[in-house]
């Protein structure tokens, strides 16, 4: 006789066929009772359980572990830096007037329990018991982690942006269709009721046509560097120039040179696993880790990044866009690090070269422009992305009390009003006034998510849910804010023409590089 194999998977999607038959089973046969309902309401049973690792355990990895572990089990820890994991788990344990926090001391018997590793390479190939892996590291690293745990079988859920760079997004999204994994990117406002609302308002028509939409967030400002050069010891004959002239050159050398010193690396940490994919030997410096390495370019996207899956998402979602085929941006300077010349080397004009100066942060502020092509029914659409305390004009309906809120939000411009949305698509209200009762009116044909967003992909993962944002669009919507920084990158004043079909900036070919980063011998996808 033959043995096939019989997976959890199998018996969760089987249960149903079960409880049928159990209702035709006679009186007074013996029944087996399942555990959860032995287990009161909201019981979850380990065997339900999806078996859950998190990578990238400080900031947004210990949240959403955070939520995982009130319905899954974490299985696995994999982080550079696991003291700073566990001071974020030791945070959580108590509430600000001291008490104990029952969410927070469940994950941390689930964090003391779990097999550490700092090698995200060695835990998937130990750890056989993980079904899912939450990816929240520095962005750099979310490709090359993601890809691997979906060769492996694993279920993802990775943090936004999905990507570092527009061939990475692709990447993913040709691996998530040939794996079959349940995916989900972490911008939870997906899942919430205001995105939904919007969508239904905007198909319904309640504001009009629209061919314009605004975003904008305060980032980087009170979050995280940006603009600043690398730290750096000035040479002799730059620091001679301190306190004499104090032109913006001097004063970004001044910094740089101030920034830099011998600081000790916390025990513990692997730094070339935290570097990972990044070609260039960046030495440890603690403005990069923890947390302030968003800005710059070796690890990060900056604020387009970090609150553009927040924000665009609402109008790419909504008017259903595509790639856009032409985008400028402009901007403040950006952050360089000062490159010394090789010893006689020359310059294009003959004589001896220059030091170069090498962009390592994004701007503090930026505009970026977008144009979408028309698809369908739907006309051409222009996109306005704002960030850095920079705001779109006031719309002439939009009355003058309601804020436009530094965090972020976002404005569709129709022929027949506005529609204005907080971060994450939260508290969406139509203007003028009277359309909202049209908008109250409108049916909810979008179905609903009950669940928080990581909730949302277990459940998925286990064959009951469909993922709420997985990777088949969001790197779609990834791709479309990375091109804003290449944008970024082609200087100001200047309009980049892009062919999504064959992944290149017709007009400046030369900006190709950075549409696909180079990457350190052996961690190439």
């Amino acid at each position: 006789m033959s043995r096939k194999k019989f997976t959890r998977r199998q018996f969760v999607a089987d249960a149903g066929k079960l409880a049928l038959g159990a209702a035709v089973i006679p009186k007074g046969f013996p029944t087996i009772v399942p555990r959860h309902v032995l287990g009161g309401p909201g019981y979850i049973a380990p065997s339900d359980q999806l078996q859950v690792a998190i990578v990238g355990f400080g900031g947004m990895g210990s949240q959403n572990a955070l939520e995982l572990s009130k319905t899954e089990r974490i299985v696995a820890v994999c982080d550079v830096d696991l003291a700073f994991s566990a001071r974020n788990v030791a945070s959580k344990l108590k509430t600000r007037e001291g008490a104990d926090r029952p969410d927070g001391l469940q994950l941390k018997a689930q964090f003391d329990a779990a097999p550490k590793y700092t090698d995200w390479r060695e835990m998937l190939d130990k750890a056989k018991d993980i079904e899912g892996v939450v990816v929240a590291t520095p962005d750099h690293n979310h490709a090359v982690v993601a890809n691997a745990a979906m060769l492996a079988g694993k279920h993802v859920y990775v943090q936004k942006p999905l990507t570092y760079s527009v061939y990475e997004s692709r990447v993913l999204r040709a691996t998530a269709a040939k794996t079959g994994v349940k995916t989900q990117m972490g911008n939870q406002g997906h899942s919430g009721d205001g995105a939904r609302l919007i969508n239904e308002w905007i198909q319904a028509g309640v504001i009009g046509t629209v061919r314009e939409a605004h975003v904008w967030t305060n980032r980087p400002w009170g979050w995280w560097p940006q603009g600043v050069p690398r730290p750096q010891h000035a040479t002799p004959e730059q620091a001679d120039r301190f306190h004499k002239n104090w032109g913006m050159g001097t004063l970004d050398l001044m910094l740089a040179d101030a920034m830099a010193g011998d600081y000790p690396m916390p025990d513990g940490l692997n730094w070339p696993m935290y570097l990972g994919p990044v070609a260039e030997d960046v030495a440890y410096h603690p403005i990069y880790h923890p947390f302030q390495w968003r800005g710059w370019t070796d690890f990060g996207v900056g604020a387009l990044g970090d609150m553009g899956a927040h924000l665009i998402d609402h109008p790419y979602w909504a008017l259903g866009l595509t790639q856009p085929t032409s985008i400028e941006a402009t901007s403040t300077p950006w952050g360089t690090s000062v490159v010394q010349p090789a010893p006689g080397a020359v310059g294009p004009d003959g004589k001896p070269a220059r030091p170069a100066h090498v962009p390592v942060t994004y701007p503090i502020a930026k505009t970026v422009h977008y144009q979408f092509p028309a698809v369908g029914s739907r006309g051409p659409v222009k996109l306005f992305w704002y960030d850095g305390g920079l705001y779109p004009p006031r719309p002439d309906v939009l009355p003058d009390d309601v804020e436009l809120k530094s965090d972020g939000g976002g404005l569709f411009i129709g022929d027949k009003g506005v529609l204005h949305y907080d971060t994450y698509g939260e508290n969406p209200h139509c203007y003028p006034e009277s359309l909202m009762d049209v908008a109250r009116a409108v049916p909810k044909t979008i179905p609903r998510i009950t669940v928080s967003h990581e909730r949302n992909w277990a459940l998925a993962a286990k064959g009951l849910a469909e993922e709420s944002s997985p990777i088949s669009y969001a790197s779609q919507l990834t791709e479309t804010m990375l091109l804003g920084v290449v944008a970024v990158r082609a200087g100001q004043g200047k309009k980049i023409y892009y062919d999504a079909e064959k992944m290149t900036v017709t007009n400046m070919p030369e900006l190709d590089r950075f549409l696909k980063r180079d990457f350190r011998p052996g961690w190439a996808i």
